[in-house]
C-alpha cells in the first residue's frame, strides 16, 4: 500500500506526517537520515484526514494542551522492533526511561544496544515517544531530530531531571 505524506511547520522543524491507509506511518525530521524509516514512494496529499487529524493532535501537543495521542498507528519493522515502540508508547507524559529498562520491559534484558538501534529507527518520531529514552545517567543520547529537539521535547513535557542545557 502506497503512503501518503503532509508537511508541517512545527517549534522542532518542519515536519513530514506520512500515512498508510486509514493510519499514521511516520513522523520524520526536515533533516532525516536517508534510510532511517523505509516507506516507499511518498504522494502529497494535504487534506488526508489522518495527516490532518495528526497535525491537530500535534499543534495541541505543542501548545501544552495535550499530553496523550489518539491516532491509529501502523508500525511496520521486525517483531523486536515493534516490541520496543510499543514500548515507547507506554512511557509516561512528563517521564523519561533508560534504554536498559525498555530493554527489561520487552524481554530482553541484555539487548540495550538493540532497544538503542530500536529506538533510532523509530518512526513515528513524538507520538511515540523516543524522545522520552535517555542513558543510563541521565544524559541525553542520540536523537534522529537532533539533540535540540529531544531537550525542547523533554523540556515542553516538564521533564525536570534533565539539564536544560548542553
Amino acid at each position: 500500500m502506497s503512503c501518503v505524506f503532509k508537511l508541517m511547520n512545527s517549534p522542532v522543524g518542519q515536519l513530514t506526517l506520512v500515512a498508510r491507509g486509514t493510519k499514521l506511518a511516520a513522523i520524520l525530521w526536515e533533516s532525516e537520515r536517508e534510510n532511517r524509516v523505509r516507506l516507499g514512494p511518498l504522494q502529497p496529499a494535504d487534506d488526508h484526514p489522518v495527516l490532518l487529524e495528526t497535525e491537530r493532535q500535534l499543534n495541541e501537543y505543542f501548545a501544552g494542551s495535550r499530553d496523550c495521542f489518539e491516532l491509529e498507528l501502523d508500525f511496520v519493522g521486525t517483531e523486536f522492533q515493534r516490541k520496543v515502540w510499543q514500548a515507547l508508547l507506554t512511557i509516561p507524559f512528563g517521564e523519561t526511561r533508560s534504554y536498559s529498562q525498555i530493554a527489561v520491559q520487552v524481554g530482553s534484558p541484555k539487548a540495550v544496544r538493540a532497544v538503542g538501534a530500536a529506538n533510532g529507527r523509530n518512526p513515528i518520531s513524538i507520538i511515540a515517544p523516543c524522545h522520552r529514552v535517555i542513558g543510563a545517567s541521565g544524559s541525553l543520547t542520540g536523537f534522529a531530530g537532533g539533540l535540540q529537539a529531544k531537550q525542547f521535547l523533554l523540556a515542553l513535557e516538564g521533564e525536570q531531571t534533565l539539564p536544560l542545557d548542553f
